[in-house]
Protein backbone atom coordinates (compact mmCIF):
# COMPACT_ATOMS: atom_id res chain seq x y z
CA UNK A 1 0.00 0.00 0.00
CA UNK A 2 1.27 3.46 -0.92
CA UNK A 3 -0.05 6.97 -0.26
CA UNK A 4 0.44 9.26 -3.27
CA UNK A 5 0.32 13.06 -3.45
CA UNK A 6 -0.37 14.61 -6.87
CA UNK A 7 0.14 18.21 -7.92
CA UNK A 8 0.81 20.27 -11.01
CA UNK A 9 1.38 23.79 -12.25
CA UNK A 10 3.29 25.18 -9.30
CA UNK A 11 5.11 27.67 -11.55
CA UNK A 12 7.96 28.11 -9.07
CA UNK A 13 5.82 28.43 -5.92
CA UNK A 14 5.18 25.70 -3.34
CA UNK A 15 2.51 26.73 -0.83
CA UNK A 16 2.75 25.46 2.73
CA UNK A 17 -0.45 23.46 2.25
CA UNK A 18 1.54 21.08 0.04
CA UNK A 19 3.71 19.93 2.94
CA UNK A 20 0.82 19.64 5.41
CA UNK A 21 -1.57 17.81 3.06
CA UNK A 22 1.13 15.52 1.65
CA UNK A 23 2.75 14.72 5.02
CA UNK A 24 1.20 11.22 5.18
CA UNK A 25 2.22 10.46 1.56
CA UNK A 26 4.96 8.01 0.61
CA UNK A 27 5.75 9.75 -2.68
CA UNK A 28 4.72 12.75 -4.78
CA UNK A 29 3.88 13.02 -8.47
CA UNK A 30 4.21 16.42 -10.19
CA UNK A 31 2.55 16.71 -13.60
CA UNK A 32 4.65 19.55 -15.00
CA UNK A 33 5.06 23.32 -15.05
CA UNK A 34 7.20 22.94 -11.94
CA UNK A 35 9.14 26.18 -12.25
CA UNK A 36 12.47 27.04 -10.62
CA UNK A 37 13.36 25.44 -7.28
CA UNK A 38 10.22 23.32 -6.94
CA UNK A 39 11.72 19.94 -7.83
CA UNK A 40 14.51 20.38 -5.26
CA UNK A 41 12.07 21.42 -2.51
CA UNK A 42 9.76 18.50 -3.15
CA UNK A 43 12.61 15.98 -3.46
CA UNK A 44 13.89 17.09 -0.05
CA UNK A 45 10.43 16.36 1.38
CA UNK A 46 9.40 13.05 -0.28
CA UNK A 47 10.48 10.84 -3.17
CA UNK A 48 9.32 12.61 -6.33
CA UNK A 49 8.29 11.57 -9.82
CA UNK A 50 7.89 14.53 -12.14
CA UNK A 51 7.61 15.52 -15.79
CA UNK A 52 8.41 18.87 -17.34
CA UNK A 53 5.74 21.22 -18.62
CA UNK A 54 5.53 23.88 -21.29
CA UNK A 55 6.83 26.69 -19.01
CA UNK A 56 9.78 24.72 -17.67
CA UNK A 57 13.20 25.92 -18.80
CA UNK A 58 16.02 23.95 -20.40
CA UNK A 59 17.55 22.84 -17.09
CA UNK A 60 14.40 20.98 -16.05
CA UNK A 61 13.83 19.69 -19.58
CA UNK A 62 17.25 18.02 -19.38
CA UNK A 63 16.60 16.40 -16.00
CA UNK A 64 12.88 15.52 -16.23
CA UNK A 65 11.12 13.51 -18.92
CA UNK A 66 8.26 14.87 -21.00
CA UNK A 67 6.33 11.67 -20.30
CA UNK A 68 6.86 9.18 -17.49
CA UNK A 69 5.69 5.59 -17.59
CA UNK A 70 6.18 3.63 -14.36
CA UNK A 71 4.66 1.07 -12.04
CA UNK A 72 3.54 1.89 -8.53
CA UNK A 73 2.42 -0.84 -6.17
CA UNK A 74 1.37 -3.05 -9.09
CA UNK A 75 -0.40 -0.38 -11.15
CA UNK A 76 0.85 1.07 -14.42
CA UNK A 77 0.98 4.89 -14.43
CA UNK A 78 1.44 7.28 -17.33
CA UNK A 79 2.13 10.94 -16.55
CA UNK A 80 2.63 13.93 -18.85
CA UNK A 81 1.86 17.64 -18.70
CA UNK A 82 -0.53 18.32 -21.58
CA UNK A 83 -2.88 15.37 -21.71
CA UNK A 84 -6.49 16.45 -22.19
CA UNK A 85 -9.25 14.42 -20.57
CA UNK A 86 -11.41 11.40 -21.43
CA UNK A 87 -12.93 11.84 -24.86
CA UNK A 88 -10.69 14.89 -25.48
CA UNK A 89 -7.13 13.58 -25.55
CA UNK A 90 -4.65 15.08 -28.01
CA UNK A 91 -4.13 12.54 -30.82
CA UNK A 92 -0.60 11.62 -29.74
CA UNK A 93 -1.71 11.07 -26.13
CA UNK A 94 -4.69 8.99 -27.22
CA UNK A 95 -2.40 6.72 -29.23
CA UNK A 96 0.02 6.44 -26.29
CA UNK A 97 -2.80 5.58 -23.88
CA UNK A 98 -4.15 2.92 -26.26
CA UNK A 99 -0.70 1.41 -26.71
CA UNK A 100 0.41 1.46 -23.04
CA UNK A 101 -2.95 0.83 -21.33
CA UNK A 102 -2.10 2.44 -17.98
CA UNK A 103 -4.29 2.00 -14.93
CA UNK A 104 -3.79 5.66 -13.99
CA UNK A 105 -3.20 8.65 -16.29
CA UNK A 106 -1.97 11.89 -14.68
CA UNK A 107 -1.67 15.22 -16.46
CA UNK A 108 -1.81 18.93 -15.69
CA UNK A 109 -1.71 22.12 -17.81
CA UNK A 110 -5.39 23.11 -17.71
CA UNK A 111 -5.30 24.46 -14.12
CA UNK A 112 -8.68 22.71 -13.77
CA UNK A 113 -9.09 19.89 -11.25
CA UNK A 114 -10.56 16.87 -13.02
CA UNK A 115 -10.67 13.33 -11.63
CA UNK A 116 -12.72 10.87 -13.61
CA UNK A 117 -12.82 7.29 -14.75
CA UNK A 118 -12.32 6.74 -18.48
CA UNK A 119 -14.52 3.71 -19.13
CA UNK A 120 -13.38 3.45 -22.77
CA UNK A 121 -9.71 3.05 -21.82
CA UNK A 122 -10.41 1.62 -18.35
CA UNK A 123 -8.16 4.05 -16.50
CA UNK A 124 -8.40 6.62 -13.75
CA UNK A 125 -7.72 10.09 -15.16
CA UNK A 126 -6.29 12.60 -12.66
CA UNK A 127 -5.59 16.25 -13.37
CA UNK A 128 -4.83 17.79 -9.97
CA UNK A 129 -5.49 21.34 -11.19
CA UNK A 130 -2.94 23.97 -10.20
CA UNK A 131 -1.10 24.36 -6.90
CA UNK A 132 0.78 27.57 -7.71
CA UNK A 133 -0.15 31.24 -7.80
CA UNK A 134 0.19 31.91 -11.53
CA UNK A 135 -2.75 31.34 -13.85
CA UNK A 136 -6.44 32.05 -14.14
CA UNK A 137 -7.53 29.61 -11.41
CA UNK A 138 -8.90 31.22 -8.25
CA UNK A 139 -8.49 28.15 -6.07
CA UNK A 140 -5.37 25.99 -5.79
CA UNK A 141 -5.89 22.24 -5.60
CA UNK A 142 -4.01 19.12 -4.52
CA UNK A 143 -4.93 15.43 -4.76
CA UNK A 144 -3.87 12.49 -2.62
CA UNK A 145 -4.94 8.88 -2.70
CA UNK A 146 -3.94 5.38 -1.70
CA UNK A 147 -2.90 2.56 -3.98
CA UNK A 148 -3.86 -0.75 -2.44
CA UNK A 149 -4.50 -3.11 -5.34
CA UNK A 150 -6.42 -0.23 -6.93
CA UNK A 151 -6.61 3.54 -6.39
CA UNK A 152 -8.82 4.35 -3.40
CA UNK A 153 -9.54 6.92 -0.70
CA UNK A 154 -8.95 9.86 -3.04
CA UNK A 155 -8.98 13.22 -1.26
CA UNK A 156 -8.86 16.77 -2.61
CA UNK A 157 -7.65 19.91 -0.88
CA UNK A 158 -8.61 23.28 -2.29
CA UNK A 159 -7.47 26.63 -0.93
CA UNK A 160 -7.10 30.25 -2.00
CA UNK A 161 -4.13 30.47 -4.32
CA UNK A 162 -2.99 33.69 -2.67
CA UNK A 163 -3.11 34.77 0.97
CA UNK A 164 -6.17 36.93 1.65
CA UNK A 165 -4.03 40.04 2.12
CA UNK A 166 -2.86 39.75 -1.51
CA UNK A 167 -6.36 40.34 -2.97
CA UNK A 168 -7.00 43.98 -3.82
Amino acid sequence: MKRIGVLSDTHGFVPGQVFRFFDPCDELWHAGDCGPGVVERLQAFRPLRAVYGNIDEAGLRHTLPETALFHCDGLKVLMTHIGGWPGHYPESIGRLLCRERPDIFVCGHSHILKVMYDSDLQLLHINPGAAGRQGFHRVATLVRFTIDGAPKDLEILDFDKLPAQCFF
